[in-house]
């Protein structure tokens, strides 16, 4: 089998075109056969007709001339007498049939060969005049002959069709793989003129539409690696500032310890963040699912952030446990996010809102702020990293862009679903939602 799609192609279409030859030649045998039978014995018998007219006659030259003839032509000539013995090896029939005055049209074996009888009654003494002919003998090997022809023709046209066909759905194959080697190579302004067929005006949209996505993707990341180069520059700077100024001595050493370690901090939790990030992307990230009750995870995330909020923060959850299979930590990670989020965004005096309640698919943990919120072209890119802070870096306070594309992840291995949307406080709102235990959702009469 040849390994190439040429290759392939010209074999399948010669073999095509040799079953053809065939199988028409096979129907066109016997019907060629039956075709040349009946205008033999049409041909025998207007010859008969003829030669009782010609034969008629009494002059024995005329006679003998007619007969040499229809012998060139393959024809036997045979007299019948009235009342004669001798029967010249024709059936009894036949000879029968012209004695008796009838006309002979049939097929039948003489001297142990087959041939076509055609015979006529004479008038006067003569009983009538038989001749015979070879029954198609030469028909089939004509036409079995034929064949080698029609196959030689046949090769010869399968293989220039093949050849065609192989040009026009190879072309564009090659195409389409040298545009993947440049893709691979960081080619990311190849494209594809989408032509038909069909198949291959797909493959040519899907090559571009993969160029397209890849330069999209690359020029994220580049946007994404110069914003975290930033946050990562920002407190690296001023760690090391206040350093100098603790070398200088022109700073209390206080001061510069506690700005230090906030930066510090900062910069770990970023760290963290990106790493968390990577482990998610390449699915190694370890999580336990269990059950944990939402109203026991939010309750403890509202003890830990009323600190910072005091009385803007407020939770809603309903009297009875709201149980879901998930990691607690990991949850706990995503609230926590999503509170430094909205602290970090929300204007003095905002407020903050932990809501848990049971919802159909799962239980739902809803954080809502009274930030600026989103608008409806945000909701699209929230979870993409850098998106937001790409889009409002020089209009307010902004973040590395990896809390929420983390938070989307982590939800997402947990096996649930996260959603942004308008919270009624006027700001943002998150609301996550995780799948119950296998044995089934809880009382919803406390929601």
């Amino acid at each position: 089998m040849p390994k190439t799609l040429t290759g392939r192609a010209v074999l399948v279409t010669a073999a095509t075109a040799v079953i053809a030859v065939i199988v028409t030649a096979l129907v066109a045998l016997p019907i060629a056969v039956r075709s040349a039978d009946r205008a033999a014995r049409a041909d025998l018998g207007d010859k008969s007709a003829i030669a009782v007219e010609l034969l008629a006659t009494e002059r024995p030259a005329a006679r003998q001339r007619i007969v040499a003839r229809l012998r060139d032509d393959g024809i036997a000539v045979y007299l019948i007498r009235r009342g004669a013995a001798d029967r010249p090896g024709l059936p009894a029939r036949v000879v029968e049939q012209i004695a008796a005055g009838s006309a002979v049209d049939t097929r039948g074996v003489v001297g142990g060969a087959d041939v076509f009888i055609a015979g006529q009654p004479l008038s006067g003494n003569d009983a009538g005049v038989v001749l015979t002919r070879a029954a198609s003998s030469g028909t089939a090997g004509r036409v079995l002959g034929g064949v080698w022809l029609a196959l030689l023709a046949g090769l010869a046209g399968g293989v220039g069709a093949g050849a065609l066909l192989a040009r026009f759905v190879a072309r564009p194959l090659r195409q389409a793989a040298l545009a993947a080697g440049r893709l691979s190579a960081g080619d990311r302004s190849v494209r594809l003129a989408v032509r038909p067929p069909v198949e291959a005006a797909e493959l040519a949209t899907a090559l571009n539409q993969l160029g397209a996505a890849l330069q999209r993707s690359e020029g994220r990341e580049r946007e994404f690696l110069l914003s975290v180069s930033h946050e990562l520059r920002t407190p690296l700077a001023t760690i090391r500032g206040y350093a100098e100024a603790l070398t200088d001595e022109v700073v209390p050493a206080d001061q510069a310890g506690a700005t230090i370690l906030r930066e510090a901090e900062r910069l770990d939790r970023l760290i963290s963040d990106l790493l968390t990030l990577s482990r998610l992307e390449a699915d190694e990230l370890p999580v336990t699912i269990a059950p944990v009750d939402l109203n026991e995870l939010v309750t403890a995330a509202a003890q830990a952030w009323q600190p910072r909020y005091g009385s803007r923060l407020s939770v809603d959850r309903p009297a009875t446990p709201v149980v879901v299979d998930t990691d607690a930590d990991r949850i706990r990670q995503v609230i926590d996010g999503l509170c430094e989020n909205a602290l970090r965004v929300s204007p003095a005096g905002a407020p903050l809102v932990l809501a848990v309640r049971a919802g159909e698919r799962g239980g739902v943990v809803e954080v809502r702020d009274g930030g600026p919120g989103f608008t409806d072209e945000d909701l699209g890119v929230a979870f993409q990293r850098g998106a937001l802070r790409q889009r409002y870096r020089h209009e307010r306070a902004t973040g590395s862009g990896l809390g929420l594309a983390l938070a989307a992840r982590l939800v997402t291995r947990l096996g649930g679903t996260i959603e942004a949307g308008h919270a009624p406080e006027g700001g943002a709102r998150f609301t996550v939602t995780l799948p119950y235990p296998a044995s089934g959702t809880p009382d919803r009469a406390g929601e």
